[in-house]
């Protein structure tokens, strides 16, 4: 049984505080094949010139990086990966075979792979983040030159749990290696093709730290709310792509972050090109031995055109982040907490009696009293719970303490309940 008191416009206060959270992404999470989940989604086909063979290729348009094997359940999922190109970029419009059909549709060679998607996904970041589809991502963000456009963007989107309500300006920080592994002759000619592979080999050279330091003082606010610029470390006038705070997304420009222009050699999905039986669904770039190969292919435009979504991702998850031990990404997150606090008083001469039928006998004399001292002794109860009513008398809450709380008539109590949401 409970006493009621209503509570003034005083009693109530609010307040807002936040929390921090460090998060820390390790190597082998990133590269590592049992947590990095791709998606089986898309599929094309198309028929081999020279075998008559119909090849399929299955594909997905982003990977998912979790916190250990994604198979367990108590796996979480930490951020999604994929890359997107600029539909005017020459990356896109330089690609054999490039035209626009009457309805607008973008039609592409059969030695490009998921092309369409590839600038679908840039739009659907466009819009999300600029709030216009057709708007091109920079980095800086304001006053960019002509070389400051992002065409070739690898996307990093965090997921709620980890990313909150936003991330903490000035605390993102990644380590990403600008370069392949390149085997090379004593003249310093590209080696043999054996050796020649850049795709699926991680370097142990050309790290740099990117990072979004000093965007703090120059933070600017764009559709999808707080965006700073991010930069190599090593070069702190190179900006090299955009994170957006309140979104959780990293946005980095392909052609900064790598060697673009480094040969690049490997396996790579494909509908055509490949005549040998062991390599069926398959090419090889950067070679010349095979149909539809291109012996000086290099990362852009060549693989950024060439390879399906899940291999450029792959080759940035498994090459550009490495493996290892070592944090790959970090950043500090931040949950606001908004807070109603209720100061539930109660006075000397309030709340010493309880309702309970347990606290008196079949006469009306309390019990705690003993008989025959009712001048001398005085009634007393411990506070167990605190309950918050609506104006119609609706239980709306009920704070629980931790220990009973003695209340007599010499005690002036103020419990101070706090509501966080």
């Amino acid at each position: 049984m409970a006493f009621f008191k209503t509570l003034d416009p005083s009693d109530i206060k609010t307040s807002t505080s936040y929390l921090n959270q460090l998060i820390d992404v390790l190597q082998e999470s990133v590269s590592g094949s049992s947590t990095r989940r791709s998606y089986q989604v898309f599929v094309t086909s198309s028929q081999n010139p020279t075998t008559a063979v119909t090849y399929a290729v299955t594909g997905g348009l982003f990977q998912t990086v979790y916190d250990q094997d994604y198979t367990l359940a108590t796996a979480n999922p930490v951020f999604d990966m994929t890359i997107g190109l600029y539909a005017s970029s020459s990356t896109t419009t330089g690609s054999t075979g490039y035209s626009v059909d009457a309805s607008g549709k973008l039609l592409f060679s059969e030695n490009t792979m998921m092309m369409r998607e590839k600038v679908a996904n840039y739009k659907e970041f466009a819009q999300m983040l600029l709030g216009d589809a057709e708007m091109q991502f920079s980095s800086p963000f304001t006053n960019p030159t002509s070389t400051d456009y992002i065409d070739e963007a690898l996307f990093l989107a965090f997921k709620r749990l980890f990313a909150r309500d936003k991330i903490k300006p000035e605390s993102f920080a990644t380590k990403f290696f600008t370069t392949g592994v390149v085997a090379r002759d004593a003249s310093g000619n590209p080696a043999a093709e054996p050796l020649y592979t850049n795709i699926d080999r991680t370097s142990t050279t050309g790290s740099t730290i990117l990072s979004d330091v000093g965007a703090a003082s120059a933070i600017e606010i764009a559709y999808g709310g707080q965006v700073g610029n991010i930069i190599d470390t090593s070069s702190t006038s190179q900006k090299v792509g955009l994170i957006f705070y309140d979104a959780g997304i990293v946005v980095l420009d392909a052609k900064k972050i790598i060697s673009g222009s480094q040969f690049v050699s490997g396996v790579i999905s494909a509908v055509t090109g490949s005549t040998t039986p062991s390599l069926t669904n398959q090419t090889i770039i950067g070679s010349g031995s095979f149909p539809g190969s291109n012996a000086n292919a290099t990362f852009i435009p060549d693989f950024m055109v060439s390879g399906s979504i899940d291999d450029i991702v792959t080759h940035f998850a498994s090459c550009r982040f490495s493996s290892g031990s070592d944090t790959a990404i970090t950043f500090q997150n931040i949950t606001n907490i908004n807070s109603t606090l209720a100061f539930c008083r109660a006075t000397a001469d309030e709340f010493n009696f309880s309702t309970n039928p347990t606290f008196t006998d079949d006469t009306g004399r309390i019990k705690v009293i003993d008989l025959g001292e009712e001048i001398t002794q005085r009634s007393f109860v411990f506070v167990t719970s605190i309950g918050l009513y609506n104006a119609a008398g609706d239980l709306l809450a009920v704070a629980k303490l931790s220990r009973p709380v003695e209340k007599n008539d010499e005690r002036d109590l103020t419990f101070r309940v706090r509501l966080d949401f």
